[in-house]
C-alpha cells in the first residue's frame, strides 16, 4: 500500500513537471511565430527566448538586449569603447564639453588601470561609464562564472580608481555574444547594450577614412540610433566635432545612454 502511494505521488510529480515543460515550450513556440530565429524584436531592444534543452538554468528567463534608444524622440546616442589606446581621448572630451553632451563610455578594467587620470576626468565631468569587461575576452569562450567575474572585476576596478559606481550595463567585447553569454550576464545583474550603427572607426588600418566614417554616420541618422565609436583610433577625434555639428544642424539632440533610453 505504501509503495503504491509513493508510486502515485511520483507519477503526479512527473505529470506536473511535464505539464510545465509543455506549457513553456508552447509559449516559446507561440512567440517564435512572431520572431526571427527565436528573437523577438522590441521597440528598444531584443528579447531572446532561451531553449530549455540547451540552457536549462536560464529556461524561463527572457533576455533583453538594447540595440537602440527611444525612437519617438529626435535624438541619438554616441558611445565610445575603450580597451587599448587613447589616441582620440582628449579630443572626445573637448568635443563633449563644447557641445554640452554627456558622454557614454564602455571601458575595460585594464583600460581604467592604465588611464586612471583620464577615467577620473570622465567621471568628474559627469559622463557615464559602463562595463566592457575587465580584459576584453571573447565571452562565448568563458563559463558563466568567468563571465560574471569579468564584469564584477571591471566595476570594482572603476570604483577603486575613480569612486564612480557604474550602472549595470555592459557591452560584449567585439560584439561577441550569444544567448548563453547574455543569460549569464543577466543572471549576474547586467543588461547588454549593443549598437544600431557601427561607425567602423576601428577599421582605419583596413582603409576606413575620416570621410567614409563620417558619411556612414550621417547617412544612417535616425531617431534612437546608438552609434559605436572608439577611443583608441584617430578617426573619432578627427571627425567628432564636425559630426556633432552636422547632426545638431539637422535638428537632433545628442544624448547619453541613460538619457536616450
Amino acid at each position: 500500500m505504501a509503495k503504491s502511494l509513493k508510486r502515485e505521488q511520483k507519477n503526479k510529480r512527473e505529470e506536473n513537471w511535464l505539464h510545465r515543460r509543455v506549457h513553456w515550450r508552447s509559449a516559446a513556440i507561440a512567440l517564435t511565430i512572431v520572431t526571427i530565429a527565436g528573437v523577438l524584436i522590441l521597440n528598444r531592444g531584443i528579447t531572446i527566448i532561451i531553449s530549455s534543452d540547451q540552457y536549462p538554468t536560464y529556461a524561463s528567463m527572457p533576455i533583453k538586449e538594447i540595440v537602440r534608444g527611444d525612437a519617438t524622440k529626435k535624438q541619438v546616442i554616441f558611445t565610445f569603447d575603450g580597451g587599448d589606446g587613447v589616441q582620440s581621448a582628449d579630443k572626445i572630451m573637448t568635443v563633449l564639453a563644447e557641445h554640452k553632451v554627456t558622454g557614454t563610455f564602455f571601458l575595460t578594467g585594464k583600460f581604467v588601470e592604465k588611464n586612471p587620470i583620464l577615467v577620473r576626468k570622465m567621471a568628474l565631468s559627469g559622463n557615464e561609464i559602463f562595463n566592457h569587461t575587465y580584459d576584453h575576452p571573447h565571452l562565448p569562450e568563458l563559463s558563466a562564472e568567468e563571465i560574471g567575474r569579468e564584469l564584477a572585476m571591471m566595476d570594482q576596478t572603476t570604483e577603486r580608481v575613480s569612486r564612480y559606481i557604474p550602472r549595470k550595463y555592459f557591452r560584449a567585447p567585439y560584439g561577441d555574444r550569444d544567448q548563453r553569454v547574455l543569460a549569464a550576464a543577466q543572471a549576474a545583474g547586467y543588461e547588454s547594450i549593443y549598437w544600431t550603427v557601427d561607425a567602423r572607426d576601428w577599421q582605419e588600418p583596413e582603409g576606413e577614412t575620416d570621410a567614409s566614417v563620417k558619411a556612414r554616420i550621417l547617412s544612417t541618422l535616425a531617431p534612437g540610433n546608438i552609434y559605436l565609436m572608439h577611443i583608441g583610433d584617430n578617426i573619432t577625434g578627427n571627425i567628432l566635432d564636425s559630426v556633432f555639428t552636422e547632426i545638431e544642424k539637422r535638428g537632433y539632440k545628442i544624448v547619453s545612454l541613460t538619457q536616450g533610453l
